[in-house]
């Protein structure tokens, strides 16, 4: 099943209002960032369902219904290019956005983890801090109705680690990943354009660092100040 829904994020100086399109797998959670416009019209949003059904490309089958408010932007031809992917559109009812409580609870996830805690200055700065995000989203932040894995891990579950623990801050520090001293999935270049600062930080410990691994994603990393 699929979930999709807007959200908006006013610039900074500017005050334009950007709005957003997304698209969330709800059996593992993986998340498809569609596109981003000042203007979601019906047309803009119909060539965005065509290329979610071709992102989708041959695992499109696995996909029965997809849910969805009853917003303006959604228009008959939106449900047209589903419909002819296999994929039947369900409306929720009017003023029931509980009724899409998957891409509801995303929402509210961007906006604590993202938005709300940055400046976003243009749709270009935008585009670029959504596909940062959901890489992490959807290889790295462990989620809980997943066992705490990620939609699609990058690399396997790590054992516990008695060791150092890298840390690698994403989006500037505002978002951090850890990992086992001995794993590096990410490219300096990658880094360094994100990050002034050292891609990596390596944190001593013992045992407390496993601590790290179960918390990470949740806000509590408190445990790295006792190391």
């Amino acid at each position: 099943m699929l979930a999709v829904d807007f959200f908006h994020v006013d610039c900074a100086l500017t005050l334009r209002r950007l709005y957003v399109l997304f698209a969330l797998e709800v059996g593992d959670r993986y998340l498809h960032v569609l596109g981003v416009t000042g203007h979601p019209d019906g047309p803009w949003t119909t060539q965005q369902a065509r290329n979610l059904a071709m992102d989708l490309g041959e695992h499109v089958t696995r996909f029965r219904f997809l849910i969805r408010d009853r917003a303006g932007q959604f228009t008959a031809s939106f449900d047209a290019v589903l419909a002819d992917a296999g994929i039947e559109v369900v409306k929720i009812p009017p003023r029931c956005p509980r009724a899409n409580c998957f891409a509801e609870r995303f929402v509210l996830t961007v906006r604590t983890e993202v938005t709300d805690r940055m400046l976003i200055f243009g749709e270009r700065h935008l585009h670029q801090v959504l596909a940062v995000y959901a890489a992490h989203y959807n290889t790295a932040r462990p989620h809980r109705a997943l066992r705490l894995r990620s939609p699609r891990p990058a690399s396997p579950v790590p054992e516990p680690v008695h060791g150092r623990i890298r840390r690698r801050p994403v989006l500037g520090g505002l978002i951090s990943e850890y990992e086992g001293g001995g794993l590096s999935r990410w490219s300096g270049t990658t880094a360094a354009f994100w990050n002034p600062t050292p891609a990596f930080d390596v944190i001593r410990g013992g045992a407390s660092a496993v601590t790290v691994f179960a918390t990470v994603g949740f806000g509590d990393i408190s445990a790295t100040r006792r190391m």
